[in-house]
């Protein structure tokens, strides 16, 4: 086998097979093509039969990708290789043997909708109300102790204890768990967690997997939970020929289960591991290599690389300074725009952000500019759930006439009004020749004339609040109330802030910041019309999305950073480099230095998939709920050395306020005051939300007793913000927490 192809780290991989090995495999190094070509070394050269080898990915895109090459390099049959996801190849190990762990071969896996459905059955039967604990961080829970390695029989550690201050948590894992057996399925952590069982319980079964498997790979490496770094080093105990591949840079993953102390800590383990680092960049210019690599030098978590290439020295990292959010995307467009006459193609081009939420204002910019585009592992803004659920009440509220918006949220959130009530509506309007929501004022209006539907208690009473809600807007828009006050009463007092809230996930984190950025188009909508009102919100961005046309593959590239780690581009535009945004408000908040080192090495990722050019922009202000916000530029780019980059103001034809002018104006000496359209704004480091003295209090503080004109008497839980802003929550007589405006809710103080 000629092994000219590769590099001389990457050949010494390739030729040390025996024993353990690292492959420290920096940002475009190659590693891909290595461990292919190792494998192909094993089974050609070391004649290792396919059947002895095992090869573990993350992705099934990936372990289709390793086989594909391999099928072309290799004259041997492959058909036996397994080359496998993790998970795919505890299924198999499990539907072999599942008679050891109680199961039959043929046995379920649920995925997370059937696992809530058991959670919810278990709440409900311990009597416990969902909005006390939510389904979701019952989940969570229970997948962060299963990365962790943990079924039931083993002792409970200090580790698994430490998860939760809830106690009732541990007890529902137990009772998931026994439902899930009672119906022959398993979850996807289970997976893993139920062949660690098999493994432990039945050292027989693991032999005869050691025996077999006498060459185990591990792509990503950095990336392995605990539970998954345990299940390959019972694998790899016998032989001992276990290949790791990763990097430490790029472990950013921790919110998901990944253990950056499985790289760290892999010479622990395996005292006698050979270390290879594969540090040629075949990627990036040296520019953006060196510089990435003197950012990344900060964090102390890490083997260490220093990474270089043959490369062209290339252009400068070009950092913008931005007026404000809407500058930023304006110059992310103008700038395609350039790139695109002279010839670039769009498929070459991609936008990365910290969050899911910010692709929106990019969006209209490059709708603005007629440039096709996709976001890449989502959703365009406009078409995310939470987005089309919001646009739906506002739809109801400007067309009551529109049975299709009502349908969409009428039990979202859930109000008792499911599918055999609304088939019954459905088919009353049908019959009267009404909308639904006509339908609805005339059930509340003379609800005696319609007792022949049988409608229960709980539902004639969603159907009035939905409808008291609905009527309270549309007079608000009447009366040109701005877009932004109706949207916060709708999204508050539909409960479906709070509906979202309750879920603690990522995804439910994420949900709640593209909410926040709906707000802020509002609002950045509201600036720029004269008589701003939802029915030209929604006409401008049903307008603007049919505008859009596609041109095949020739697209702009939009995705989290999470999103692009893997992937490369020649031209990437990074936005939101901003305290508080990146690194994340969390982050800063922990004051934690793990936390402070992974928001790093994701700033290293972006940086290392920019082939030929890299712009970094930040906004001097950011619109957050309707109003802006000073964050300052990220510290991130004061660990950027000069001579790589260039730092420039981007003129835009609105005011222009002070420039941080160069990153040398550090947070200490830049002037704390500027000027931003006649206010004085302040600098400060670390900024997210300006808090109110707490003096300032609010005209129903909690514990307040209340009156409200439809629900009653009750008690103010909680109060937030001042005169207009103000924001009660309030407990009822019969338990119903509800949250309202109180500019809007008819409330008496009794």
């Amino acid at each position: 086998m000629n092994l000219d192809f590769l590099n001389p780290s990457q050949r010494e991989a390739v030729l040390h097979t025996d024993g353990p090995v690292m492959l420290l495999a920096g940002a475009g190094s190659g590693k891909t093509r290595t461990l292919v070509a190792r494998i192909q070394y094993l089974l050609e050269e070391k004649r290792i039969s396919p059947f002895h080898v095992l090869a573990v990915t993350f992705s099934n895109k990936a372990s289709k990708e390793m086989r594909e090459r391999l099928s072309h390099n290799i004259n041997i049959d492959v058909g036996a290789l397994q080359v496998t996801t993790f998970h795919a190849f505890c299924a198999k190990v499990l539907r072999m043997e599942a008679n050891y762990l109680g199961l039959s071969k043929n046995f379920t896996i649920y995925d997370d909708g059937e696992s809530n459905s058991i959670i919810k059955a278990c709440l409900s039967k311990r009597g416990i109300n969902q909005k006390d604990l939510s389904p979701y961080v019952v989940n969570s829970y229970i997948d962060g102790i299963k990365n962790q390695g943990f079924y039931i029989g083993q002792p409970v550690t200090k580790e698994i204890e430490a998860m939760t201050d809830d106690k009732r948590l541990f007890d529902i894992f137990l009772e998931y768990e026994a439902e899930l057996h009672r119906n022959n399925a398993v979850d996807f952590g289970g997976l893993i967690t139920g062949v660690l069982n098999l493994f432990k319980s039945h050292p027989e079964v693991l032999q005869k997997y050691q025996q077999k498997y006498k060459y185990v790979l591990v792509d990503e490496y950095q990336d392995t939970n605990r539970a998954q770094f345990e299940l390959i080093t019972l694998i790899s105990t016998l032989h001992k020929n276990i290949c790791v591949v990763g990097d430490e840079d790029q472990s950013i993953y921790s919110w998901r289960g990944a253990d950056i102390r499985n790289i760290l800590d892999f010479e622990k383990v395996f005292p006698e591991a050979k270390l290879i680092k594969l540090e040629q960049n075949y990627r990036s210019s040296k520019r953006i290599i060196e510089a990435a690599t003197h950012v990344i030098s900060r964090n102390l978590a890490r083997k260490g690389k220093n990474m270089w290439t043959d490369n062209e020295e290339g252009e400068v990292i070009q950092i913008t300074e931005c007026r404000d959010d809407r500058a930023e995307a304006e110059f992310v467009g103008t700038e395609i725009k350039k790139l695109a006459m002279k010839g670039v193609s769009l498929k070459d081009i991609a936008v990365f952000y910290r969050n899911n939420a910010h692709s929106r204002p990019i969006e209209d910019a490059l709708r603005k500019e007629k440039f096709p585009y996709r976001v890449v592992a989502g959703m365009k803004f406009y078409e995310r759930k939470e987005i089309k659920d919001m646009l739906a009440y506002m739809r109801v509220v400007v067309n009551k006439k529109d049975s299709l918006a009502l349908t969409r949220v009428i039990n979202t959130p859930a109000r008792g009004v499911g599918p055999t009530s609304l088939r019954k509506l459905e088919d009353e309007a049908v019959r009267l020749q009404l909308s639904l929501f006509e339908l609805f004022e005339r059930i509340v209006l003379t609800p005696v004339d319609f007792k022949h539907l049988s409608l229960s208690a709980k539902v004639m009473s969603s159907i009035q609040q939905f409808v008291s809600l609905i009527q309270e807007v549309q007079m608000l828009e009447a009366e040109d109330a701005l877009p932004t006050v109706t949207y916060e009463k709708l999204l508050h007092e539909s409960t479906y802030y709070d509906y979202l809230r309750a879920d603690k996930t990522y995804e439910g984190a994420a949900r709640l910041e593209n909410l926040e950025e709906l707000m802020s188009a509002l609002k950045q909508f509201e600036d720029s019309m004269e008589t701003p009102n939802l029915t030209k919100f929604l006409e401008t961005i049903t307008l603007d999305s049919d505008t859009e046309e596609s041109v095949g593959n020739d697209l702009v590239s939009l995705m989290t950073v999470h999103g692009s780690k893997g992937l490369e581009y020649p031209y990437v535009f990074l936005i939101g480099l901003e305290e508080n945004i990146f690194p994340s408000f969390k982050s800063l908040e922990s004051n934690s230095s793990m936390a402070l080192e992974e928001e790093r090495r994701l700033f290293y990722v972006a940086m290392t998939r920019a082939m030929k050019k890299l712009y970094i922009c930040f906004a001097q202000g950011r619109m957050l709920w309707g109003s802006v916000k000073f964050n300052g530029p990220s510290q991130f780019l004061q660990e950027i050395p000069d001579e790589y980059y260039k730092w420039e103001f981007f003129q835009t034809g609105r005011q222009q306020p002070q420039s941080w002018g160069s990153k040398s104006n550090s947070y200490d000496d830049f002037s704390q005051e500027t000027s931003y359209d006649d206010e004085k704004v302040y600098h400060q480091d670390k900024v997210y939300q300006q808090k109110k003295p707490a003096y300032l209090m609010g005209a129903y503080p909690a514990g307040s007793k209340i009156s409200h004109a439809l629900y009653g008497n009750g008690t103010v839980l909680d109060s937030e913000g001042v005169g207009q802003d103000e924001k009660v929550t309030i407990l009822f007589k019969d338990g119903v927490r509800k949250k309202f405006m109180v500019k809007f809710a008819p409330l008496q103080k009794l």
